[in-house]
């Protein structure tokens, strides 16, 4: 007999038994936090990663995404928001006192720049794999420009503790094995974050408008409108950063990466590794003996597929994302559609965190059929919606069956039933926080003007005035507000040895290459299991 799914009803009541509240306790969350450098007139900085901050590498919390000028922040693990937001304005006060007259730029859309030739690709060092790390951007910048690249996120990582599973496992599990049984879970709540993450640039969305030097010489569809001397903006727009200005991949549209399971997932993935793109072909791999490319295929490697989220597994070292998935299962998911919050020094406040639990955790409590491709080209359409549109007065998104709902009824809906998780949440964690924060975004749902992208709008429009003075006073705001914070979890002890640990690090792995960087990317990719 065929054992019926539960409603979330029926999983939050059964949840809220106090023999089983304590579980769900100690939600474990990361962040990942990408911000600019920029010089003080605004431009991007074009100085090399400073050396004080070690090595870019090997370093566990400072490190570089794809220009040397786009730092990125990276926390280790906490089940504390408190400890979680405190080790990341220790990391960015430290970086701030190490940058030498630079500051960071606090938005996501870049700042000014001045074309490809001036975007630094990210180095790290002489190793095959930290050559490798910097051809991989080098492909990057010729299948889709470098201005592209440097667009900046908040990444948010998020895992439901152990405890959680076992209860759950017991509640739910036809006694088969538990990790098997989370696998499946976290690809229920990242289908469910296809069906509802529109949510997210909704509400998080905080790039209305952006500097028009990222868009010279780049052709676009959209209908801008101008502010000040140069800034272009969409009226309703709430993340154009999530738009296809930012982070696609025509070549992947038709990759149809399955979420259904996760062997298919894996299998689809390392199917897109091994097609061969034809536009990707014409620029060449190796040239006149100069790489221009790790490859020619779709993705270069696993990292090349935009997402809006990702299931994850810590790999090993030398191990590919998807055999780490493949022989270990899902280990937490990574959502990477957060736009930098401009009015937090950190790019991203607690009650955002508070929030995200919920949501996170209504997608993993939700039934989650399987998704068809009807459903995934529908989701495309609501998502673009709201990234482009999304405050525009009643808006309608669709809901399968062929119906489509103004945002807000839509929104009202999906808010009811995560008002029942943040209860839950208040129960055995923390009175009340998940509520206020519920109450705030509910709001905001309510009345578009009190969203990130909306706030962001009106203060450029209040003195007719451009993203980059904006920015700038921004900028050098956080940069006070940091550098003269005391450290709340790391001293500048732990951050100076650090960075000379990492540069041992970068060393070691130097000294152990063996092979010829030809011969290693041969032995790279030979190994993947296709």
């Amino acid at each position: 007999m065929t054992k019926t799914t539960p409603s979330l009803a029926e999983r939050i009541q059964a949840l809220q038994a106090p023999e089983r509240l304590p579980a769900i306790k100690g939600i474990r969350r990361g962040i990942e936090r990408e911000c600019l450098r920029i010089t003080a007139d605004g431009h991007l900085a074009q100085t090399p990663h400073p050396a004080s901050l070690g090595s870019a590498l090997t370093h566990a919390n400072i490190t570089t995404d794809f220009s040397e000028s786009l730092m990125e922040f990276i926390t280790p693990v906490s089940d504390s928001v408190e400890i979680l937001l405190a080790q990341l304005t220790d990391i960015h006060r430290y970086a701030v006192r190490h940058l030498d007259n630079e500051q960071l730029w606090p938005l996501s859309m870049p700042c000014l720049l001045k074309g490809d030739d001036h975007i630094p690709l990210a180095q790290y060092g002489s190793s095959n794999i930290g050559r490798m790390k910097t051809l991989y951007r080098q492909g990057l910048h010729h299948r889709y420009g470098s201005r592209m690249q440097v667009i900046a996120g908040v990444h948010f990582n998020f895992s439901m503790p152990d405890s959680f599973w076992s209860e759950w496992h017991q509640l739910e599990g036809n006694g088969g094995c538990l990790q098997a049984f989370v696998s499946e879970a976290y690809l229920g709540l990242i289908r469910n974050v296809y069906r509802y993450g529109w949510l997210i640039p909704y509400l998080f969305g905080a790039s209305p408008a952006l500097c028009g030097s990222f868009l010279k010489g780049k052709e676009h569809h959209l209908p801008f409108e101008r502010l000040g001397k140069g800034t272009l903006y969409l009226p309703y727009a709430t993340s154009l950063r999530l738009s296809d200005l930012g982070y696609t991949n025509n070549a992947q549209a038709g990759l149809n990466i399955s979420l259904n399971s996760l062997d298919q997932y894996v299998a689809s993935l390392r199917r897109a590794i091994g097609t061969h793109a034809a536009e990707f072909a014409r620029i060449g791999v190796k040239v006149d003996g100069e790489y221009r490319q790790l490859n020619d295929n779709v993705l270069q490697i696993e990292n090349e597929l935009y997402a809006p989220i990702r299931p994850k597994r810590t790999a090993e070292s030398g191990e590919k994302p998807s055999q780490a998935l493949d022989s270990r299962g899902v280990e937490y998911i990574e959502v990477r559609s957060i736009d930098v919050n401009p009015f937090a020094a950190v790019g991203i406040d607690q009650s955002q965190i508070r929030f995200l639990d919920t949501f996170l955790l209504w997608c993993l409590l939700t039934p989650s059929a399987p998704l068809t491709e009807e459903e995934i080209a529908l989701n495309r359409r609501n998502f673009t919606r709201v990234v482009l549109e999304g405050r525009r007065p009643g808006l309608e998104l669709e809901v399968l069956g062929g119906e489509s709902l103004p945002l807000q009824a839509l929104g009202e809906r999906y808010f009811a039933e995560l008002a029942g998780v943040a209860s839950l949440l208040d129960s055995c964690c923390c009175r009340g926080c998940y509520g206020e924060a519920h109450q705030q975004q509910l709001a905001a749902i309510r009345d578009p003007s009190l969203t990130l992208s909306a706030r962001v709008l009106a203060l450029l429009r209040q003195d007719d005035q451009d993203v980059l003075p904006f920015g700038l006073a921004l900028a050098g705001r956080y940069h006070d507000l940091l550098q003269n914070a005391k450290p709340r979890f790391w001293d500048d002890g732990y951050f100076d040895e650090e960075g000379i640990r990492s540069l041992a690090r970068q060393r070691k792995i130097e000294q152990a290459d063996s092979v010829g960087f030809d011969e290693f990317l041969d032995a790279y990719f030979s190994s993947q299991q296709l």
